[in-house]
Order: structure tokens, then sequence, then C-alpha cells
């Protein structure tokens, strides 16, 4: 991997820190072709589409390089990082999202997991979006980051937020609206990589009309990783 030019950047009013790397892989080709070798398998429910786990020794070797520069992008925390790391198609039609899928979302609630897109797909021209990721603030909250504490008034207000007006359309977020602003928008260009804390509002910027293939060489293939600091 190339780490030699990342570019930082800060986004909304909350300054929130997004670090940019073009040319991630050197021979991002080759690991397109091992992710065509994989089993990929719905992992979890709340992904729209299918993975496969990076191999633990990729992990590793990836981790030994990414380590020193998240301590300089996010902060040290003083423990090593942990990482899990797993090859990503979206699959699901916009028409067979569940609920959640249809809202922007977090990782999880803690500012310490830095999550990382590697995007290897390569947008052909009838996508209008990028294939990117988009971050979100919840309009009713003011809310664009998670926390433990912050989460139920979170949940409570979106709940509402469906009482009243019933359930999002059955479609990947694209500007929001009506319930979300979106604050900023990366796209996602061909070997790029970005890094950004996992608890802040987010989605895949999902073309509605377009295709989502499940093979590796056509579909909106990336590599999606969290880096966790290790348990004191």
């Amino acid at each position: 991997m190339s780490l030699s030019q990342p570019r930082i950047e800060h986004f909304s009013v909350l300054n929130h820190i997004l670090v940019h790397i073009s040319g991630f892989l050197k021979a991002p080709e080759d690991v397109i072709l091992q992710a065509s070798l994989q089993n990929f398998a719905k992992l979890t429910p709340h992904y729209p589409g299918v993975r496969a786990p990076l191999e633990p020794a990729v992990c590793r070797a990836w981790l030994d390089c990414l380590a020193p520069r998240l301590d300089q992008w996010f902060g040290p925390l003083g423990r090593p990082w942990e990482m899990q790391a797993w090859f990503s198609l979206v699959t699901t039609r916009p028409a067979d999202l569940a609920p959640i899928q249809r809202l922007p979302h977090v990782d999880g609630t803690d500012p310490a997991q830095i999550a990382m897109m590697l995007y290897l797909h390569r947008p052909g021209p009838q996508s209008r979006q990028g294939g990117g990721t988009a971050f979100y603030r919840h309009r009713a909250t003011g809310l664009e980051a998670l926390t433990a504490a912050d989460y139920p008034r979170y949940a409570a207000a979106v709940q509402a937020e469906v009482g009243r007006a019933g359930l999002p359309p059955a479609a990947y977020p694209t500007d929001g609206g009506p319930h979300f602003e979106q604050t900023h928008a990366v796209v996602g260009t061909f070997n790029s990589a970005v890094f950004y804390r996992g608890n802040i509002l987010h989605s895949g910027v999902i073309d509605n009309t377009a295709p989502l293939s499940a093979d590796p060489l056509a579909g909106r293939l990336t590599i999606n990783a969290f880096f966790r600091p290790a348990a004191a």
C-alpha cells in the first residue's frame, strides 16, 4: 500500500476528521482478483449485501503499516490497534431494504473506533453518484455523531418521526431528506481509501436506479475495515 500522500480534511461545524488517500493499493487489480475467489455470504443483518473476511495475515500486515498513521491522524490512545476487515458488495435492491437500511447509520457509539472504506469499483457512466460515502446531521436533534449518552435521545427522536410520518421510502439515502441533512460526501474514486470515526452518521452513496451486481468484478466492491484500540 502507499500512504505517502494522505489528504486530511475537516468537515461540518463540528470539524470531523476525514483522511483521504488516493492510489492506496500498489496492485489493486490483484486484490480484486483475490476478491473474485472468495465465498461471499450475508454475514450481518445490517449490511445491505454480502461480505467475505480478509485473511488474518493480510489484516496483520495492513495494521503494521496503518497503526502509526492512525495514531497520527486520530490521536494516540496509548494502546495498540486491532483490525477487522471484509470484502463487501452492496447487492440488496432498494425495494428489499429493511427500514434501518433506509436511514444513515453509525458503526458504533465509540468515537475511538475508526472506519475505513477502500473503493475497488469503477462507477460506470450510468451512475450519477459515484458510489462513495456521505455524512449526515439529524435535523431534529442536531446530532452528527452518536455516543452512548446521545443514542437514547436520537433513537427516541427517530421513532417519533416514524410514528408521525411513517417509514422512509424503500431506497438508499441520498440527500437525507426530510429528517437528515447531508454535511459532506466523498466520491468513491477507484483505489482510494477514506478513514473517519465510525460513530459519525453516514451511508454509502448508492444509485437507486443502477443494477447491484454480486460479481466482485462488476459490482460495488469495497474493503471495509474497523480499527479499535485493544482492551486495556
